[in-house]
């Protein structure tokens, strides 16, 4: 590997009961269920010769038992970080989309267009969630150059981080797959980024699609 390239490992944390149930999560501090504790050990398992300097996490438990999965057996640790938190939703937090139509009509019209500056209330907008995203990857780029590492996030997080590898706009709907536990692989060198695979789900039996928004 070249001394300034960067080779990153982002992964959607694992399933958790409002996965299933299709409600956003944002900031709210939900556990992986069962399916997400075993999709965190197949992650494990398939990360096993995989070396990493660094693994990353958000600082909700979701993220971090996900990413502990991996630390533990390789006697690492996992950093929190939590500029690699969810969106936060605000008051959108805990509800299905049907409920937020229903709750917050003309809001929730504005999400779904995915409107950029649109911040909802107690919450964060696109663009916030976006900028904080990209500034963390542009830092480990250049902490980590010449070295891999893994990431651990959510579904926004790795939508904003997509983006910003392909200059995706983010007001575009989105047309890629966000799986729970599926490996996406990114580089960096030389000031430029490169998209290398995406939401490989070849070692879980089934991966919920992040919720659309």
């Amino acid at each position: 590997m070249s001394p300034l390239h960067t080779r990153m490992c982002l992964v959607r944390h694992g399933e958790t009961d409002w996965n299933v149930e299709r409600r956003l999560q944002g900031h709210e501090d939900i556990p992986l269920n069962a399916t997400g504790r075993s999709q965190a050990r197949a992650l494990a398992a398939v990360l096993t010769n995989t070396p990493f300097h660094a693994i990353y996490s958000s600082d909700l438990q979701r993220a971090l038992h996900t990413a502990a999965a991996v630390a533990a057996p390789r006697g690492q640790k996992v950093i929190p970080d939590s500029t690699l938190r969810e969106r936060n939703f605000g008051i959108f937090q805990g509800h299905t989309r049907q409920e937020a139509e229903q709750l917050f009509p003309e809001m929730q019209a504005r999400v779904t267009r995915r409107e950029p500056d649109f911040v909802p209330p107690e919450g964060e907008s696109l663009r916030q969630c976006y900028a904080r995203v990209a500034a963390t990857l542009e830092t480990l780029a250049q902490r980590h150059a010449g070295q891999q590492i893994l990431l651990v996030m959510h579904g926004g997080v790795l939508d904003a981080a997509r983006r910003h590898v392909t200059g995706m706009a983010l007001d575009l709907p989105r047309n890629f797959e966000l799986g729970n536990a599926a490996l996406n692989w990114i580089a960096h060198e030389a000031g430029r980024w490169q998209m290398l695979s995406w939401n490989d789900t070849a070692h879980l039996g089934n991966s919920l699609d992040e919720l659309p928004v």
